[in-house]
């Protein structure tokens, strides 16, 4: 039975006991469609992709009133693995309240941000008539490769007309207390894989062969030397790091004929993924003109400039919490890198530090003031 929209922490217990491990689904979506139904939304599945990374199942719900903006909530329906479950007090997949706090994967990160959304919008829509359009944008595609859930729907809203106004993320952005921060932008991501090839031969005897790790230590120096910025009034500093160097040579006399590298670099706005790549790919080809080298842009980085959003966001927050939220872009990416192409976009949700570990939990309390922060929004937002 669908728990009452109306009701937080029964929908986000009752969210955390769909294990919806990325990319399967496991009735999540199912779930908030048959809540966002019986509030009047129009609801559409949309399934993208194609084995073995898909189909990936998502949702988009809409529901519009008379003359107003066009608000939207985001957010994802799938979860990263359980990991250990002998690390865990509870079972991942129960959904059960302890000391104050649901304990369950998902729970921050954000089941506990949905479940907020739907009983906001639940409690604003029994006030009155509605004043502009809600929408939903959930996919179940931003734990995994993000290749068949936001940035699809996002040419499927395009394409039928249905783009927001504006839209906030509900990623768990607050960092000691609840409404403490929000982000407001993010750096982009991209990874690099780097494979040299030389020429096989003794080590006693380097003149017939080609050592390629040689090259790619030299790739490597020239590419970690670089500053690529000192940050600025939004962004920390862009960071190169390697994440793998390998050989797999388990001979001590043999000179390898390959070596490979992969590096990642997060990069602020003063930055953009394919001048990033240009430089990796001309750095490499120094040193080794036959090396391969393959790029992929997860994200490009974004900001929101401070404005109307952030504000809306922020008097909504003070007015449930007293707190003042800080402006952030820290922390790794997500689909609000996407959204940002269509309209305003920022991210704010519950209390993240369990997000990701063993027994990932939320206070009951911070759900339940989450979705009271989000019905001011609502209110506030569709007022104009």
């Amino acid at each position: 039975m669908t728990p009452d929209p109306n009701d937080p922490i029964a929908l986000t217990q009752a969210l955390i006991r769909c294990a919806s491990v990325t990319p399967a689904d496991e009735g999540a979506l199912d779930l908030l469609q048959t809540a966002l139904t019986g509030l009047g939304f129009a609801c559409t599945r949309l399934p993208f992709g194609h084995p073995p990374d898909g189909p990936v199942d998502n949702l988009f719900a809409t529901i519009a009133g008379g003359s107003g903006p066009h608000f939207a909530f985001a957010g994802h329906s799938d979860v990263v693995p359980a990991g250990d479950l002998a690390g865990w007090s509870e079972d991942p997949f129960a959904g059960d309240i302890r000391d104050g706090f649901i304990v369950g994967r998902g729970a921050a990160d954000m089941k506990g941000a949905l479940a907020a959304m739907v009983a906001a919008t639940a409690r604003h829509l029994a006030k009155g008539p509605l004043q502009g359009r809600i929408s939903f944008i959930i996919t179940g595609d931003e734990e995994g490769p993000a290749t068949f859930g936001t940035t699809m729907m996002l040419d499927w809203m395009e394409a039928n007309g249905l783009v927001p106004d504006l839209c906030l993320v509900g990623e768990p952005t607050s960092q000691h207390g609840l409404g403490d921060m929000m982000k407001i932008g993010r750096r982009g991501s991209l990874n690099a894989w780097i494979t040299v090839n030389g020429a096989q031969g003794h080590v006693a005897y380097p003149t017939r062969a080609d050592n390629p790790i040689t090259r790619l230590v030299a790739i490597l120096t020239d590419l970690k030397a670089r500053v690529l910025d000192t940050g600025n009034d939004w962004f920390q500093p862009s960071n190169l790091e390697i994440t793998d160097v390998s050989v797999g040579n388990p001979a001590t006399n043999l000179i390898p004929a390959q070596a490979r590298a992969r590096i990642n670099i997060r990069f602020n706005n003063e930055h953009s993924g394919a001048a990033l790549a240009d430089w990796i790919r001309a750095t490499v080809a120094a040193h080794a003109p036959s090396a391969q080298v393959e790029v992929k842009i997860s994200g490009e980085a974004f900001l929101t400039e401070p404005g109307a959003l952030s504000a809306l966001v922020g008097d909504a927050v003070h007015a449930v919490t007293g707190r003042t939220p800080e402006l952030s872009t820290t922390g790794g990416t997500s689909d609000a890198r996407f959204i940002r192409r269509l309209c305003p976009v920022v991210e704010f949700g519950l209390p993240g530090q369990s997000m990701h570990k063993v027994d990932e939990h939320a206070a009951v309390a911070d759900i339940a003031g989450l979705a009271a922060i989000y019905g001011v929004l609502l209110a506030r937002a569709l007022s104009g």
